[in-house]
């Protein structure tokens, strides 16, 4: 049997990884939309040459994260669970209030991390290349980052 080019499967290396830069405007996009988006971003899932093993991602700016759209009930209802280290330290926050609050960058950043791998040094490599800001402003412009269009307008449903 003749092995063609077509019946290998290619395997890039952690060296060959090319990591872009792009920047998404979260204004009245919503959560869960945006976070599958992001999420399928740093893993490389969109790029020809996907390998699971491999951080191969592009890196992520979000900017104006107070702005994501929460939809239904979710402001009201939504809650985040976090533990503060001491005795009875579980601490429970609504995602409208996280919203509204001090750092918003935080229900976008709960949102993707819960969608990649789990409690893998993999995952934690990924979500190091998610960069969220609650202005418009963002120190990643000597990266050149690239516009990533998100909605329904743009095209993604």
């Amino acid at each position: 049997m003749q092995i063609t080019n077509s019946q290998i499967t290619k395997s890039i290396r952690a060296a060959d990884a090319k990591h872009e830069w792009f920047v998404v405007d979260a204004t009245d996009i919503p959560l869960g939309r945006l976070a599958t988006t992001i999420a399928l971003r740093l893993r490389g899932k969109h790029k020809p040459n996907y390998t699971p093993h491999v951080d191969n991602g592009d890196h992520i700016v979000v900017i104006n994260a107070e702005k994501v759209k929460l939809t239904g009930n979710k402001a009201r209802n939504m809650e985040f669970h976090y533990h503060t280290g001491y005795v009875g330290g579980l601490k429970t926050i609504i995602a409208g209030d996280e919203l509204k609050g001090k750092y918003p960058e935080r229900v976008v950043q709960r949102a993707v991390e819960r969608m990649l791998p789990k409690d893998s040094p993999l995952a934690r490599q990924m979500f190091t290349k998610l960069h969220v800001y609650k202005g418009d402003q963002h120190p990643h412009a000597a990266q050149q980052p690239k516009e990533l269009k998100l909605g329904a307008k743009e095209g993604v449903r």
